[in-house]
């Protein structure tokens, strides 16, 4: 019995030996999880010579060409619109304004929308929400620092006539909370002459009374009215600046004759206005831009740049290209968003919403002698 199970016992760990062997077998031949998934993979992809490429035929693909964009076609339409009037082409469309609206309407605004100014605190700066300054060109104040909430103001500097550059800042009515800023930005671009197109009140405010009676401080800033001179259609005021112990002189032009939501009667006063800039800024020290201001700082005020930019062209070339000069100053500022009538001094009346600005080409009316 005992020789039995003895016997019995050694068959069983010998079949128990046999079956690890063939196991151990079985599992040095059994691929590893990895060498599995490289198997797949490569079968997947098939072999090593389907992926090479032979690159020697690429020479002759041509190039990948810029995708524009609807910025890029609004600004390439407006450098490239012209239509030059001569003096007597500039008179007969005075008398009939239906080409000048054709065209007038064909111009693209090039809107600013508010995710191009992504700045901290930007919109407490904005009078109107929807009328922004273009990035491209607009005024920083430096005095601020690195804080880019502090540099923000709603201003634009303006390519003038011939193309020089920065000869005007346009910019919005100052408000309560941008009156230093106002200031700080007169200073830091040394303007001469601050031209303001507005009443402080038209039905609602259009710009807060920036300037004292006769002395005030706003910031660092102490401004001082050394005198007054009143016309029928503008008042001039002599301002000095002081600031960190230097001293400057700015003149202050109030031209409240445009009446609101309307064009004026006649294009006398804004060509008044022209020659009364051109005789300050003769006499003028500082280099600096002209600061033009109404409201919104698009409507009249953009009218005043491009009136005075026009009689200057037709001074000079006997010529004047309207369509042209409305163009560019769009390139800089959202400026002259209007609709065209046949009422008034130039013969565009504008319908901005918000703003309520009244639009005219005092060129078309103003006719040559006048300039």
């Amino acid at each position: 019995m005992v020789q039995a199970c003895l016997v019995c016992s050694r068959v069983h760990n010998g079949s128990l030996t046999a079956q690890a062997a063939r196991a151990d077998m079985d599992k040095t031949d059994k691929p590893s999880p990895s060498a599995k998934k490289h198997v797949r993979l490569q079968e997947r992809r098939g072999s090593n010579v389907s992926l090479m490429l032979d690159m020697s035929s690429l020479g002759s693909v041509e190039p990948i060409q810029p995708v524009c964009t609807p910025r890029d076609i609004t600004l390439k339409v407006l450098r490239t619109f012209s239509h030059v009037l001569r003096r007597e082409e500039l008179q007969e469309r005075a008398q009939s304004l239906t080409q000048l609206q054709d065209e007038f309407s064909k111009i693209p605004p090039n809107f600013v929308s508010p995710e191009e100014l992504e700045i901290p605190g930007r919109a407490s700066k904005d009078r109107y929400k929807t009328i922004l300054p273009n990035p491209e060109s607009r005024v920083c104040l430096r005095r601020a620092g690195n804080q880019e909430e502090d540099s923000y103001i709603n201003a634009n500097y303006i390519t003038g006539y011939a193309g020089r550059p920065r000869e005007y800042i346009a910019t919005q009515g100052p408000m309560l909370n941008t009156v230093t800023d106002f200031w700080e930005m007169v200073w830091q671009e040394e303007a001469p002459l601050i031209v303001m197109i507005t009443k402080l009140q038209e039905r609602k405010e259009k710009c807060v009374h920036y300037w004292p009676e006769k002395e005030g401080t706003y910031g660092p800033f102490t401004i001082c009215v050394q005198g007054v001179s009143e016309c029928v259609e503008y008042v001039v005021r002599d301002l000095s600046i002081q600031f960190e112990g230097e001293c400057r002189q700015v003149k202050h032009i109030l031209f409240p004759s445009w009446p609101d939501q309307q064009t004026p009667e006649s294009a006398k006063p804004l060509l008044h206005l022209v020659a009364k800039v051109e005789e300050i800024l003769q006499a003028a020290a500082s280099p600096g831009p002209i600061v033009v201001h109404c409201s919104a700082g698009i409507g009249r005020t953009g009218c005043f740049i491009a009136t005075r930019m026009g009689c200057q062209q037709l001074k000079n070339k006997g010529e004047v290209d309207i369509l042209g000069i409305v163009c560019r100053l769009r390139i800089d500022r959202w400026v002259l968003r209007a609709r065209c009538s046949s009422e008034g001094p130039a013969g565009c009346q504008a319908g901005e919403e918000g703003c309520g600005r009244d639009m005219g080409m005092g060129i078309t009316r103003g006719h040559g002698d006048n300039f």
